[in-house]
C-alpha cells in the first residue's frame, strides 16, 4: 500500500479534533516537537508545507512551535493563524546550555509580530528539558532556571 503523506495529515488533524472534542472550558494547546536528539532529528524545513491547514483545522487554542534553530525556517507560516490562536515561540534552546542573548530574542519575536500580531504571540522554551541519559541533552538544573528566567523576563517586558 503507497503511503499517502496528504491523506495521512488529514487524517491526523482529525484524529486530533476528535481527542479535544467534548471539553468545553479546556485551553488546548499542541506541540510540534522536530525531535531533541542530536542527529536525529524527526522534521526540519519550515512550517510552510502544513501550516494553513493545520492552523485552520486544529481546534487547538495553542500552537507551541520550535524556532530555536535554523531547521525550522522563517515566521512567514504564521500568517496562516486564525484570530484566537495563539502561537508560542519556541525560541530558547533545551538543547543546547548557553544562554540566549535577550536583545536577540526580543528581534527575533519582533520579527514573527510581522505575521502574526504580538497579542497572538507567546514565548517559551523549545521543548522539555528532559530527555533521559540518551538524549545528548547536558544542561544542569541552574542553566535549566536560567532559560526560564530569561523567558520570563523578555516576556514581562514585551507583553507587561
Amino acid at each position: 500500500m503507497a503511503k499517502n503523506p496528504a491523506k495521512n495529515v488529514v487524517r491526523s488533524l482529525q484524529a486530533d479534533n476528535a481527542i479535544i472534542e467534548g471539553f468545553p472550558g479546556v485551553t488546548f494547546g499542541i506541540h510540534l516537537c522536530r525531535g531533541g536528539k542530536p542527529g536525529a532529528h524527526r522534521r526540519s524545513g519550515s512550517y510552510e508545507t502544513i501550516a494553513e491547514q493545520m492552523f485552520n483545522t486544529l481546534r487547538h487554542h495553542r500552537f507551541l512551535l520550535e524556532y530555536d534553530t535554523e531547521r525550522a525556517g522563517g515566521f512567514e507560516p504564521l500568517r496562516f493563524v486564525p484570530k484566537g490562536k495563539i502561537v508560542v515561540l519556541g525560541l530558547l534552546s533545551t538543547k543546547e546550555s548557553n544562554l540566549e542573548a535577550e536583545n536577540q530574542l526580543k528581534r527575533r519575536i519582533e520579527e514573527a509580530s510581522n505575521y502574526l500580531p504580538l497579542e497572538q504571540l507567546a514565548l517559551s522554551p523549545a521543548c522539555g528539558f528532559g530527555g533521559g541519559p540518551t538524549s545528548g541533552r547536558r544542561m544542569d538544573e541552574k542553566q535549566q532556571w536560567a532559560k526560564l528566567e530569561l523567558v520570563q523576563k523578555v516576556a514581562a517586558d514585551i507583553w507587561g
